[in-house]
């Protein structure tokens, strides 16, 4: 568990290192999370940071159970006023330790895969730890898509990282990045270009 809180926290220092160096309107710059900027996602993250089980509950059950609406109120809410309120909030959470309730794992792939949201479309790149990588394939490979996961999307395929000693699932393989594969099986069809194989053309129908 140490070990999972120590990755998280280092993805965190490093898009937060990433930030630092942002020009003003770089914030603005549209993310690959469907209509949030840049800064919407931080203040996202800033969001997931302050996460307690207990809270978690609360804010979904006032949202009607409605995740979207959920997430939009908490960008809502941690967004400043600037960029750099936004920034010196996402500081102050940085080594926190409090989660949704949900596999610890998961938090490693909030961090990896909305940094990517970020560092993308900023053309920012990121070396990532294997285990980080690989620790956030398996997990959202046996996550529903109903929590944020990809289990009914990779079902039938075999997800063979090019990367990384790694093979999840039966079925035709689909091959790429360990980075590639964990954004496309999070949703992010930008990544679906980078992928080949036999199995592709079902995985792009699936997510």
């Amino acid at each position: 568990m140490n070990d999972v809180w120590s990755m998280v926290h280092a993805e965190r220092a490093a898009l937060i290192d990433d930030l630092t160096h942002l020009e003003v309107e770089q914030w603005g710059t549209p993310s690959l999370c469907d209509g949030w900027t840049v800064h919407d996602v931080a203040a996202h993250l800033v969001n997931n940071a302050r996460e307690t089980r207990f809270g978690f509950a609360v804010g979904l059950v006032r949202s009607r159970f409605d995740f979207h609406r959920y997430n939009a109120r908490g960008v809502q809410r941690e967004r400043g006023t600037s960029p750099q309120e936004t920034l010196e909030r996402l500081r102050q959470v940085a080594t926190r330790r409090s989660t949704a309730p949900a596999p610890l794992d998961s938090r490693l792939v909030e961090e990896i895969v909305h940094g990517e949201d970020i560092r993308r479309p900023l053309g920012l790149t990121r070396s990532y730890p294997q285990d980080a990588l690989v620790r956030s394939l398996r997990i959202q490979a046996r996550t529903s898509v109903s929590f944020g996961g990809a289990k009914e999307s990779v079902a039938g395929i075999r997800l063979a990282p090019a990367d990384v000693d790694l093979s999840i699932g039966d079925g035709p393989d689909v091959s790429g990045t360990a980075l590639s594969l964990l954004l496309a099986i999070s949703g992010r069809r930008v990544a679906l270009e980078e992928l080949h194989g036999p199995g592709v053309a079902a995985l792009t129908t699936a997510t």
